[in-house]
């Protein structure tokens, strides 16, 4: 059999709503590894956040970071590093236009370098995560060099306006797409990035052609993988928008979706019994 490429979003998709890898799931992961199937992260969130799953599951591919925006190989130096980021002039006028709306906070990423416009505990300890530079003031002064991404937190009724806003005033120029967990917030990246595009710069690298993908994912920002792979797969606790067109919505996060679904594809036969870090 041709090997496979697998690409697996990270909250709500490979990590239970415990934020670990379920013990079904991750016993279905190895055994295809060990078939010669590849595995590979595409997430939204920095490598310094997935790295911890990355050497969970002994992985040797690139990641996609940022939802695409940062694509790497952590134990290949000959990979070609991709990185694409946002202008700094419109980072700053964006910025700006986001204070006048009156959001919660805004924070802006350099790779491992964190700004944060308020401090805020809950998001310190979630972005300080594999212990980044973080900086906690105004961004239009602490900014100095041109974003990863820009994250905006807003009350949740403030959402589709400030979403409405960006498409209204920026969408020449970037792309942004809500999160689900750990953090409710729009994510801003340079136009024409997504998990998608990584996937596609990665592919030819390992040698698996389009036809031997599969994807899976739940929320805004797994739309175009999921639209992308031969086989984009929807988890249950997904959006309604990303199920339908999807191939397929397997099981949810705290099911071993994942784990039940490549089973039943790879016919691997492995029994399915609910482990203790899936029953939430």
């Amino acid at each position: 059999m041709k090997p496979y490429l697998i690409c697996l979003d990270l909250d709500g998709t490979l990590l239970n709503d415990e934020k670990v890898i379920p013990t079904y799931t991750k016993q279905v992961l190895k055994t295809l590894q060990s078939q010669g199937h590849k595995l590979m992260i595409a997430t939204g969130r920095p490598y310094r956040a997935s790295q911890i799953y990355y050497h969970e599951l002994h992985m040797d591919t690139p990641v996609v970071n940022f939802n695409g925006a940062y694509v790497h190989h952590p134990k290949d130096n000959s990979f070609k590093t991709k990185h694409d980021v946002l202008d700094l002039e419109l980072s700053k006028e964006i910025i700006q236009s986001l204070n006048d709306y009156g959001v919660s906070n805004i924070i802006a990423e350099i790779k491992d370098h964190v700004f944060l416009n308020n401090f805020d505990q809950k998001l310190f300890d979630g972005f300080s995560m594999g212990t980044p530079k973080v900086e906690t003031g105004d961004l239009l002064t602490s900014l100095t060099a041109s974003p990863t991404s820009i994250l905006v937190e807003a009350e949740e009724v403030m959402i589709p306006r400030v979403k409405q806003m960006l498409t209204h005033f920026y969408a020449e120029n970037i792309e942004h797409r809500r999160w689900g967990s750990p953090f409710p917030v729009i994510e801003i990246v340079k136009q024409g990035i997504s998990k998608a595009r990584g996937i596609d710069y990665v592919k030819s690298h390992l040698g698996i052609d389009h036809n031997q993908i599969i994807a899976f994912g739940d929320e805004d920002n797994d739309l175009e993988m999921i639209k992308y792979a031969k086989y984009g797969i929807a988890m249950d606790n997904g959006l309604d928008e990303l199920k339908h067109v999807a191939n397929e919505t397997t099981y949810s996060n705290n099911d071993d979706g994942i784990g039940r679904y490549l089973n039943n594809y790879f016919q691997l036969g492995m029994p399915y019994e609910a482990s203790i870090t899936s029953r939430i």
